[in-house]
């Protein structure tokens, strides 16, 4: 058994957002991180891996830099990592992306009893549109928003999250897992993980790998593939301070109902 996770490097959004005069995002003047709820995903099939031993197999699509991510999750505990890297994927959507990933995932090879887990969304995207994606171009039935993932005889057992409350899913393998935050707390490398990482190689996937894939075809990938694009980015003004008044006096309650006033709160 063997558990495929799909990670991002995204640009790290704590920070002060750099945009282009373009209106697109300046990728290459911001910090780079792995997506949050991706590393949780990691987090996730480590946790399956201690207990049940299987592999733990990581792949993303982006430039050659994003080599430092895949070293940092093998050093975590993943066993093999693929780098899905080429200018043809460049300028990619959602819908693009998924083509390439999916192209990917079923090159690795999805078996029998094998699970592909991937973050509910992206910070810089935030359309959490990628792992179902996948998931229907590999044709495998989808779990979203999974907060705990068990094996039990042959299936798995998802206790899903909702707004108001949650949902126990069981489902046959293969399938896809999209994984929240509450599913746990990723963990730290450890030492002999760093010094393993750099015994591990990568592998990299470039168009010409994936080229003869079913699920890929020039014209659905890349700039010229992608039926949506982002007309333009920007970093929202700063809101003012806001006023801490304190008291319990008369003169502090007419001062907060006149400035609520002024705002026409009330």
């Amino acid at each position: 058994m063997k558990i495929i996770v799909c990670v991002k490097q995204v640009p790290d959004t704590s920070g002060r957002v750099s945009v282009k005069e373009d209106g697109t995002l300046d990728r290459a003047s911001m910090p780079v991180i792995t997506n949050h709820d991706d590393k949780t995903a990691i987090e996730a099939a480590l946790r399956l891996k201690d207990q049940y031993g299987c592999k733990v197999v990581v792949v993303t699509m982006g430039p050659a830099a994003a080599e430092s991510m895949l070293r940092d999750l093998l050093a975590m505990g993943a066993d093999e990592a693929y780098l899905v890297s080429d200018r043809a994927f460049g300028g990619s959507d959602t819908f693009a992306t998924s083509q390439i990933v999916a192209a990917a995932v079923h090159r690795i090879g999805v078996d029998e009893d094998d699970i592909v887990l991937c973050g509910r969304q992206a910070i810089d995207g935030d359309t959490a549109q990628v792992g179902p994606q996948i998931a229907e171009k590999l044709g495998l039935p989808q779990i979203t928003y999974a907060a705990s993932i068990e094996l039990a005889d042959g299936a798995v057992v998802v206790r899903r999250m909702l707004e108001d409350g949650y949902m126990t899913i069981r489902a046959k393998t293969p399938c896809l897992i999209t994984c929240v935050k509450e599913l746990g707390t990723p963990r730290y490398p450890s030492v002999s993980g760093i010094l393993d990482c750099f015994q591990k190689p990568i592998t990299v996937l470039t168009y010409e790998d994936l080229k003869d894939e079913p699920l890929i075809e020039k014209d659905t990938i890349g700039l010229q593939g992608s039926p949506t694009n982002i007309a333009k980015s920007f970093t929202p003004p700063l809101k003012a301070a806001g006023v801490m008044l304190s008291g319990a006096d008369k003169d502090t309650v007419a001062d907060l109902v006149a400035r609520l006033g002024a705002k026409h709160v009330i």
